[in-house]
């Protein structure tokens, strides 16, 4: 296709979405009007009445759709709960196209309009070209940009430029429940023909300047338990080594005041940094008063932009969450507490390994409250760990992707890394071996897992063009 050819049909292409886009909008009202809230058990028939208007959306286009039943998961109470089922959808066969393979979730985070919302979380509402909703920018305006662009080519009686597959599942807030299992399971048979594999499920790091995302940071997180038994302090206070205070000198341990981890041996595997990617920090757009008024953050530990870009995604933090058996109500219990749970996260880079991670954790805090000479007894674990994510954004993918941002927003995307854990990217890749992208439509302003979440007019609809210009970029690769 020559590119005057193409210039030609894009043109089409964005003029009916232009003329469409209240269409798209009006869909979208009707998603985020679905209470798909997969944290909150009573909800979950709302996540699974979700996956079916999301399953027909897609029966619609003339996708072949497979609604794969997952089984059931076990409450902490001892209640099973139903998985909604994840849909696996096909639109095309042609074996002269590439086969992309799109991934979102179309459930939300808990929203109350008593949380702070100006507006009902579950009514989609426009206010100065922002679409405030649960789900708007995370991940249901993504999800629904992309079928948009799909739909599009069909309403125009256009020749698909590729063929498409969809994984579209209920439970990411949840930890995506199953579907590791599922995505293994199916390896040689769904994916078997796909090429590339396209992930919308996190922002710009800008409000106004588009962003391609080429890694994210891993997490571990840690348990360290301090425990005796329950005591008064006004008959023990002052003669006893209490677990409260063993575990606040062990939590206030770990980091400096400069946010470095005091962990010996905690950055020696980090990757070192090197010119390519210095470079790509220096065009990015980053303003860090804009970035201080989306947080509500008065004050940065670094002054530049390239230092904290590089604290924020390539080198590791440690956040610490909370203390589990402290007495947190309101007024005063004169209570020493039994046993005390300190939680903290290790945010991982390449390339630290997870299991070296853990045995240096260990070890320091073993040492700290070694020489506390405490008759407490310690006790460290590590639940949960995930990898971190990196891909190289020289991958034709990324390219195609850069060509389409260039079409449609008129200049070169930023890119950059997420701070975040995103298992999913790492979990296709891994799972797959396809070439993977992380491709925004929203932007830092967003306010994703946030009261009043949203996503603009523009986004949504200029995300959707960027979709269809990426299909036809995609198509050129083969």
């Amino acid at each position: 296709m020559s590119s005057s050819c193409s210039s030609v049909l894009e043109m089409e292409i964005f003029q009916y979405i232009d003329a469409h886009q209240n269409d798209f909008i009006k869909d979208l009202k009707e998603w985020v009007a679905v209470e798909s809230d997969s944290v909150q058990p009573d909800l979950r028939k709302e996540v699974i009445r979700m996956m079916t208007v999301a399953a027909e959306r897609l029966a619609a286009l003339g996708a072949t759709i497979n609604l794969v039943n997952l089984g059931s998961h076990q409450l902490p109470d001892g209640q099973d709960l139903p998985l909604p089922p994840v849909i696996l959808g096909e639109l095309g066969k042609d074996p002269q196209n590439p086969t992309v393979c799109f991934y979102g979730h179309v459930d939300v985070q808990p929203a109350k309009k008593e949380d702070g919302w100006k507006t009902d979380p579950y009514t989609l509402t426009e206010i100065n070209g922002n679409l405030y909703g649960r789900g708007a920018t995370d991940n249901k305006g993504p999800v629904l940009a992309w079928i948009n662009a799909v739909e599009t080519f069909r309403a125009l009686k256009l020749a698909m430029p590729v063929n498409f597959k969809f994984v579209i599942e209920g439970m990411e807030e949840a930890g995506s429940l199953g579907l590791e299992k599922l995505l293994e399971e199916e390896n040689q048979c769904f994916f078997s023909d796909v090429d590339y594999i396209v992930i919308s499920d996190n922002l710009w790091l800008s409000n106004k300047k588009p962003a391609l995302t080429y890694g994210s940071r891993g997490n571990a997180c840690f348990f360290v338990e301090c425990g005796g038994k329950d005591l008064h302090s006004g008959t023990f206070g002052g003669i006893i080594h209490e677990p409260l205070t063993d575990l606040i000198a062990l939590l206030d341990s770990l980091v400096d005041p400069t946010g470095r981890i005091q962990i010996p041996g905690i950055y020696d595997s980090v990757a070192a940094l090197t010119e390519e990617e210095k470079k790509l920090y220096e065009s990015i757009e980053f303003d860090l008063e804009e970035h201080k008024n989306n947080s509500g953050v008065k004050k940065f530990l670094y002054g530049t932009k390239e230092e904290i870009l590089l604290h924020l995604w390539r080198y590791p933090s440690l956040s610490i969450h909370g203390i589990e058996g402290a007495f947190h109500e309101p007024g005063i219990k004169t209570v020493i507490p039994a046993k005390v749970i300190g939680k903290f996260s290790i945010r991982q880079v390449p390339h630290m390994d997870l299991s070296v991670v853990k045995q240096q954790v260990v070890e320091y805090l073993e040492g700290v409250f070694s020489k506390r000479n405490s008759p407490n007894k310690l006790k460290v674990s590590m639940p949960l760990g995930a990898k971190p994510w990196l891909t190289d954004v020289n991958d034709p993918l990324y390219k195609a992707a850069r060509r389409a941002i260039k079409t449609v927003f008129g200049e070169d995307p930023d890119f950059i890394r997420d701070g975040s854990t995103i298992p999913v990217a790492r979990m296709f890749q891994t799972i797959t071996q396809k070439s993977v992208v992380m491709f925004p439509i929203g932007a830092a302003d967003d306010g994703e897992h946030s009261q009043n979440e949203k996503i603009s007019r523009h986004n949504y609809i200029e995300g959707t063009k960027v979709f269809a210009a990426f299909f036809l970029e995609i198509s050129k690769l083969h």
